[in-house]
């Protein structure tokens, strides 16, 4: 009996030791997955039209720690496109020789058209590129892994051969379409900035216009009154469109009552969310009072997403505080969440408000409502 207590304890570093560099990948897998969706959703918000599939992840993402109050849960897809981005990487250093052997070949032929060098440069860039997409698609086959396209397992591929009917499973790619609902999120994403653009649509108007009167105390006076409006609005809207991705009922956007309700049950929470979301919409002001370089441009999309997507999972994990807890929190409690609301909210109605005098596109910066909407209005001004 000891002699078997004494395997079995001996046993156990081993275990451990063997499971570190399981754990260490799994790890790798997941941040580079979330490197891959953040670079995406970057990407996909600086095309109009396209972009609200962008605000359609961030609200399911939110929505889903609303649901279950984890912040994990919000990570949607991160396996699958982390698959993606090992594909895309693997085949940018394997088609690196050839795009230098095309360099090559350009050059032979600007020298000496349809010449020796030319043919033979030729035959050997269709050779190789034959091997490297045949590559790709026998390292995607086994699973798209990082050491697929390292080692491509010729014997093994050899037997497959022989066994057409046995074909490797997609690992990590597969069902693709069913983690990323594109078509639901960007309806989502629709609906969000619609009803988001309604709730913002008359402080914003009334800030728009106010430069436009002549009278300078009407002017002043207008941007007094859009500015409060807007600051009311602000409390509310986050919430509201994190409960309209619960729901998915565009009626939701009238439901402010619900989010009163919840800051009674969840006040330090919801400031919190609030706080940190307002908080990270201002550096993408900051980015855009001059044009950015064509080169760069896409820099402020890619703040936009990594600010916004934490928010994001805040507001949802604030939202699950205030709807699974069943009694109000203490007066005490709910009067320092508002009284830490407010300063908050009144720093960005004056970011918001001074934007117009200092970006780059004016007042139409007014409707470039990043905390809620998308990091460029409807045409990407």
């Amino acid at each position: 009996m000891e002699s078997s207590v004494s395997n079995i304890s001996s046993e156990r570093p081993e275990i451990s030791k063997a499971s570190l560099p399981a754990k260490l990948g799994t790890f790798f897998d997941y941040l580079f997955g979330l490197l891959v969706i953040v670079l995406s959703l970057a990407a996909i918000s600086a095309i109009p039209i396209i972009h609200f599939f962008s605000l359609g992840y961030l609200l399911e993402a939110s929505a889903r720690v609303a649901r279950s109050g984890r912040f994990r849960d919000g990570l949607i897809g991160l396996k699958p496109a982390s698959r993606i981005g090992k594909v895309i990487v693997a085949g940018w250093f394997i088609f690196l020789p050839i795009r230098l052997l095309y360099s090559y070949w350009v050059d032979a032929e600007i020298l000496v058209p349809q010449g020796e060098a030319g043919r033979f440069l030729g035959g050997m860039l269709l050779f190789l590129s034959s091997i490297c997409v045949l590559g790709m698609i026998w390292a995607i086959m086994r699973g798209g892994k990082f050491r697929h396209f390292l080692w491509a397992a010729p014997i093994r591929f050899f037997r497959w051969l022989g066994e057409p009917k046995q074909l490797p499973r997609f690992s990590g790619l597969s069902g693709l379409q069913s983690r990323f609902k594109l078509f639901d999120y960007f309806k989502l994403g629709f609906l969000g900035f619609l009803g988001g653009a309604l709730w913002l649509l008359i402080p914003t108007s009334l800030l728009f216009l106010a430069p436009s009167i002549p009278i300078q105390p009407l002017s002043l006076l207008v941007s007094l009154i859009g500015g409060i409006i807007l600051a009311v609005v602000i409390l509310y809207l986050p919430f509201v469109q994190t409960r309209f991705a619960l729901s998915r009922k565009f009626s939701t956007f009238r439901d402010w009552r619900s989010v009163r309700q919840g800051f009674r049950r969840a006040p330090l929470a919801l400031w919190v969310a609030l706080v940190i979301t307002l908080l990270f919409a201002l550096p993408l002001y900051v980015l855009k009072i001059e044009l950015a370089p064509q080169e760069v441009a896409w820099i402020p999309n890619l703040v936009f997403v990594a600010f916004m997507f934490p928010a994001r999972l805040l507001l949802g994990w604030a939202t699950s505080r205030s709807m699974k807890s069943e009694m109000n929190r203490h007066w005490i409690f709910r009067i320092l969440g508002r009284i830490g609301m407010l300063p908050a909210a009144a720093v960005y109605v004056f970011v918001v408000w001074i934007s117009q005098y200092l970006s780059w596109h004016g007042s139409y910066s007014l409707l470039e409502q990043h905390a809620f909407l998308l990091p460029a209005p409807m045409l990407g001004l």
